[in-house]
């Protein structure tokens, strides 16, 4: 393997890592913000009651990535987008929190006004 090919693998697991590091971080804040445990969570979306801890902890703490599936369950529990427990900057994080609260029609109008000021 050359040296290019192996800083790409390299590249590849610290994303990997960062990602799974963002998720976790998320959802930990999107928990905390609604006050539920770690188990409970887990029970929110379907997990059996004994190993819902230990399953939501290992995701918190990126020891384990859920399936898209399982996290799209979290985000529909903890009232966030779905791309808000992916997403690595604080402030779009927020823009995805805001606009996941607006109404279709407050949706279109906030995408018109962003349309606008980075189109012209």
């Amino acid at each position: 393997m050359r040296f290019y090919e192996s800083r790409r693998v390299l590249d590849k697991k610290n994303a990997s890592s960062t990602q799974t590091h963002v998720f976790g971080a998320r959802m930990r804040q999107a928990r905390e913000r609604l006050g539920l445990a770690q188990d409970r969570l887990g029970v929110l979306i379907g997990i059996d009651e004994h190993s819902a801890s230990a399953r939501m902890s290992r995701y918190e703490t990126g020891v384990h990535q859920p399936p898209v599936s399982t996290a799209r369950r979290m985000a529909e529990v903890l009232e966030v987008p779905l791309a808000f427990l992916y997403c690595a900057e604080d402030d779009l994080a927020e823009i995805l929190q805001l606009a996941n609260k607006l109404s279709a029609v407050d949706r279109q109008i906030l995408i018109s006004s962003l349309r606008e000021r980075v189109l012209t």
